[in-house]
């Protein structure tokens, strides 16, 4: 029921489309923060020491360290990967040997502070300010909120093992000690972790500290390339460059244009504030939006993914909601002393990712309506193409049924075919990866002389859609082997095509696209195909006819194949209202004016590459 009711009230449904955007800018924005506070925090340590140093010396030794971290990301993790997990041991070993130090010099009885009822004693006796409180409080557990990094490289047994049995108790140690060290020395609340560092090992722990903070930095970094990456694959946000910097390890990405855009952004946080605390209102802010969205989109999940009872959905969102939305109202609280920072980044780049999916699907509505049917396409017959020029002609559109308009377009202006057309459609389907036997779908439409086949070219959420080299020759081979098993395929499914109900699903091939829905699961339509009888002309279907189109697909690979893409330009109706037209007119201009254009993405030679323009109104 929740499910229909989002499916037929768009309103809800772009409501719900804002709290997932509000959630990813939120972790994007958290990008920036966390890279500027643990590095910040790190480097004023040295103030402990040198107490003369100016803080501007301290402000400039971060701003360098971070120029250096993300000169280093096109790199890759690979080449220095292997120091990570190193550097957070020992790190860990650290803060919780110097907590046991403390506990026992300072307050053994520091202990007792594991039972929650001095918590609620504290909230008690403090009141307001402690409520307040709650907003520096939430520092401890920032960082969790990325832990879905995690899950490209390890298993979730291991990350909670990992977690409960190192983590977790190396932390509650060092925040044991922190208090021990704080109870017999109050006037070090502002340095209290570097002061409570014994005098020996002060400057091995602020090495590591400083690494630490470095390797925190990094996992955060590839963790928001990793989100941009799979936003741009669901069309929530403009196409970037992205490099794969691993051959081996898969998963590992670096987006230039973020990177540098992240620097600025951490550099100027860094410059502009300088004050750890006003940093960590904004950090907090932040993590705690970010929980919380979770938190919701979460129970939604159980509901309808995971198919479970509405009062354990609703629990769970009770349970943790509450905590969460009580440090949230904490941190608010805190939005003049910092905490707007991750606000307007969030709003920013929030409004930037909601405009390009509204013009992505206002194009694709468009390419809907105004698409070729196929049933004109059989009736032109014989004078189809009044000129077949020799070659191969992939023309690239967002539909998986129908031919595009594009086509008619460009049929107004040059009345010529190549000899063999194959209309591609990339599409993103919403699982993580595509096996490559599983990636190419091929279908036929029309009649078999007219060489008109369609080709869907699928691509998970988390895989690369840059093709390499040899696409050309595995489309023309996977074009071939469909012509030759074409009568095979047929066979087996001609009775679910045509006594069944078109939208039911037929038994997958790898060559053959098999549903009537294009927003199905599969992504065309037996409609596309021209459907002959099985037995039907079957010594000339199984002799020398598919031989011969094969040779002809052959020989039309060895005269060229031109790539025609098109170009559509959006523009808003007159009748629009001045925000849409700003939207559409300015912003969403801007955004595909300036991103990466399909024959980039797709690796398009430009000598090869024939664009047809269109505008559309939306």
């Amino acid at each position: 029921m929740l499910k229909d009711f989002f499916t037929q009230h768009p309103r809800f449904r772009n409501g719900l489309l804002v709290v997932v955007l509000l959630g990813t800018c939120m972790t994007i924005g958290d990008g920036v923060l966390t890279p500027t506070i643990s590095v910040l925090s790190a480097v004023s340590g040295i103030s402990v020491k040198a107490t003369n140093l100016h803080e501007n010396y301290i402000v400039a030794i971060s701003c360098a360290i971070l120029v250096v971290l993300f000169s280093l990301q096109h790199h890759g993790t690979h080449r220095v990967g292997f120091i990570f997990a190193p550097i957070v041991t020992a790190w860990l070993l650290c803060i919780s040997g110097i907590g046991v130090y403390n506990i026992i010099r300072w307050n053994p009885s520091v202990f007792h502070a594991l039972s929650p009822v001095y918590m609620f004693r504290f909230l008690k006796s403090t009141g307001f300010e402690g409520w307040m409180s709650l907003g520096g409080v939430v520092l401890c557990i920032t960082g969790s909120e990325t832990m879905f990094g995690n899950l490209g490289h390890f298993s979730p047994l291991s990350i909670k093992i990992a977690f409960t049995f190192l983590v977790y108790p190396c932390l509650i140690l060092a925040y044991m000690g922190e208090a021990a060290f704080l109870s017999k020395h109050h006037e070090d609340i502002q340095r209290s972790f570097y002061k409570a560092i014994p005098e020996a090992v002060f400057w091995p722990v602020f090495i590591v500290a400083t690494l630490a903070a470095v390797v925190g930095s990094q996992a955060v970094i590839s963790a928001t390339f990793s989100l941009i990456s799979q936003c741009c694959a669901l069309s929530c946000f403009p196409h970037v460059k992205v490099i794969h910097t691993s051959s081996k390890i898969y998963g590992q990405i670096y987006i230039p244009e973020v990177n540098w855009i992240l620097m600025c952004l951490c550099l100027a946080v860094t410059i502009g504030l300088r004050d750890t605390n006003m940093i960590g209102h904004a950090y907090g802010l932040a993590v705690t939006i970010v929980i919380f969205v979770t938190t919701c989109l979460m129970s939604l999940v159980i509901l309808i993914v995971w198919k479970q009872k509405l009062i354990m959905a609703l629990t769970f969102l009770v349970l943790f909601g509450s905590v969460e939305l009580l440090y949230i109202s904490a941190s608010f609280i805190k939005i003049p002393e910092g905490g707007w920072i991750p606000l307007v980044l969030s709003m920013i780049i929030m409004t930037v990712m909601y405009i390009w999916n509204y013009g992505t699907l206002r194009k694709h509505e468009h390419d809907l309506e105004n698409k070729v049917s196929v049933h004109r396409i059989l009736e032109l017959g014989p004078t189809l193409g009044m000129v077949r020029v020799p070659g191969i002609g992939l023309i690239y559109a967002d539909l998986v049924t129908g031919v595009p308009a594009i086509f008619g377009h460009f049929a107004t202006n040059l009345p010529a075919f190549h000899q063999v057309l194959v209309f591609i459609c990339v599409k993103s389907v919403p699982v993580p990866y595509v096996s490559e036997e599983e990636r190419f779908l091929i279908g036929r439409i029309g009649p078999k002389e007219f060489r008109i086949f369609r080709c869907i070219v699928r691509y998970g959420y988390k895989d690369l859609q840059q093709e390499n080299n040899d696409f050309e020759n595995v489309l023309v081979s996977k074009i071939m082997a469909f012509v030759e098993m074409e009568e095979q395929i047929l066979a087996q499914n001609w009775h679910s095509c045509t006594n069944q109900d078109t939208d039911a699903e037929l038994v997958d091939f790898p060559f053959l696209v098999r549903t009537n829905q294009p927003h199905a699961k599969h992504l065309s339509s037996c409609s596309d195909i021209q459907v002959m009888k099985p037995y039907e002309n079957h010594q000339q279907i199984n002799g020398p006819l598919i031989r011969d189109e094969t040779l002809e697909i052959l020989r039309a690979k060895e005269s060229g194949v031109v790539y025609i893409l098109g170009h559509s330009y959006a523009k808003a109706k007159k009748s629009s209202s001045l925000i849409k037209k700003i939207a559409i007119d300015i912003v969403f201009a801007f955004l595909s004016k300036n991103c990466r254009g399909p024959d980039v993405i797709l690796s398009v030679p430009n000598s090869l590459l024939l664009e047809v323009g269109m505008v559309y109104y939306v």
